[in-house]
């Protein structure tokens, strides 16, 4: 029993930037628990290509390089994705954007964004692949959304007046979604991560003084490694989570207890 539900075996799984970090780790975990193929979206054409190639080292794994944070763009995706599959089961909602700047400065660029990728672009993507999800749901195999919140859009913080907004919003979107689209057979749950070591936290990670203060914060004092995702997503994604949906998931260190 416990090895049939952590298994992903025969499903087609969509990531939105899996070229790196956190998109990068769930499209290996994902290929090493039975996907029948992951596709990997990310805006850099190059570096799209170069993950699916190594990422291939696990299973199948094809790169769809564009910038989603256009509807042309989504649209062009979702066409690829029709081309290629009767059914997705598994989409992860997890290309993202942040912007710091301090208050009085912050530009109207910074806004529209961070708003643009992070919460427009999951909606429209899932609004367009709702055919392909059906395909793949059924009651006894529901389909599975994952989206990438972050404990920013739980807890206040500064410097990220449009980052932390966006992803209470798509917090919000999940809750409304997971409501939308039960009766289809499609869950639909956040992932809300901390700190991880990523490109987008390197200016924290590089930043001795600020790391160890940051590392004394967090009630377990570390930061997130590539385990702490995969476990959590491949549980959202597989039949282990099968009763599971409309759910804000931390994966913080426990810094939401203290902030």
């Amino acid at each position: 029993m416990l090895d049939s539900l952590f298994t992903l075996h025969n499903k087609v799984c969509v990531i939105t930037g899996g070229s790196r970090g956190l998109g990068y780790f769930m499209a290996r975990a994902f290929l090493q628990a039975g996907a029948a193929r992951v596709y990997i979206t990310a805006r850099k054409a190059e570096a799209c290509e170069q993950a699916a190639r190594e990422l291939s080292e696990f299973g199948e794994c094809v790169a769809m390089p564009g910038n989603i944070s256009s509807m042309e763009e989504i649209d062009a995706l979702v066409s690829a994705l029709k081309d290629k599959e009767p059914a997705v089961h598994v989409l992860v909602n997890n290309a993202g954007v942040g912007w710091l700047e301090d208050l009085e400065d912050f530009p109207e660029q910074g806004w529209d964004k961070v708003m643009d990728l992070n919460v427009k672009a999951p909606f429209f993507l899932i609004q367009k692949l709702l055919p392909l999800l059906r395909a793949g749901a059924s009651a006894e195999n529901t389909a599975s959304i994952i989206n990438i919140g972050s404990i920013a859009g739980i807890c206040g913080a500064t410097d990220t007046f449009s980052y932390a907004p966006s992803k209470a919003a798509v917090h919000q979107l999940t809750r409304n979604l997971a409501a939308e689209l039960a009766d289809d057979h499609i869950r639909v749950n956040a992932l809300a991560p901390g700190r991880f070591y990523t490109a987008m936290t390197e200016y924290a990670s590089s930043d001795d003084a600020l790391f160890q203060e940051e590392i004394a914060m967090i009630p377990l004092h570390r930061w997130g490694e590539e385990k702490d995702i995969i476990g959590p997503a491949l549980m959202f994604a597989s039949n282990a989570g099968a009763h599971i949906t409309g759910q804000i998931l931390a994966i913080d260190g426990g810094t939401t207890l203290v902030r």
